[in-house]
């Protein structure tokens, strides 16, 4: 009898030494929602409100260059029915004729710089905007390694990646813990504060 308590004390000792063994071993994961942290991400919003403005911006330039083509193309127009006009003598049409060519070229030449002014802004819109939003998501990603290196966890997963086909790449995560919402109360501290608005009816 004594051998065989000896024995399941030894087996039940080799035991718990092997549980924590695995208990200290168990990796420890996270999942967190990065489009979320993203959108509520002061520098984000910062960001998109500044484009917002550049976009009125150039579309303000825009409209006042196609208000420009259309008095061109008005012009032209005018001259042209005068061009038709029976009643108007041969020498006149001649200047008429010359004067439609010149605002013809003009307005060929702006809608041609129009064109060329759309395609130049918005490729510069876009690059500039590629550029901040990697800026931007770098800055997040290290606010989460900071956290996850504070909380002792091995991996952090985004659970809101997808692959190529566009299929969730984590599907499944077992005893993880989700620390965007932990995420979320602290990744704006330091933010300056938004400039309070003038009263209504202030001098």
């Amino acid at each position: 009898m004594k051998i065989q308590i000896s024995s399941l004390i030894a087996l039940t000792l080799s035991l718990g030494g092997i549980v924590s063994a695995q208990e200290s071993a168990r990796i420890k994961v996270a999942t967190v929602d990065m489009q979320a942290l993203f959108q509520e991400f002061h520098e984000t919003k910062a960001t998109k409100l500044k484009f917002e403005g550049e976009q009125k911006r150039v579309a303000g330039d825009f409209d006042k260059r196609k208000a420009s083509l259309m008095k061109l193309k008005e012009e032209a127009d005018t001259l042209q029915k005068q061009l038709e006009d029976p009643s108007v003598a041969d020498a006149k049409k001649q200047e008429l004729y010359k004067e439609r060519q010149q605002k013809q070229v003009e307005f060929e030449g702006l809608q041609k710089e129009i064109e060329e002014f759309v395609q130049r802004k918005s490729r510069a819109l876009s690059e500039q905007m590629q550029l901040e939003m990697k800026r931007i998501l770098e800055e997040i990603q290290g606010k989460v390694q900071k956290h996850a290196e504070a909380e002792g966890y091995d991996y952090v997963l985004d659970k809101t990646g997808t692959s190529t086909s566009q299929v969730p790449i984590l599907l499944y995560t077992k005893d993880a813990t989700d620390i965007t919402g932990a995420l979320l109360k602290t990744i704006n501290e330091g933010a300056p504060e938004a400039p309070a608005a003038a009263p209504e009816g202030g001098e």
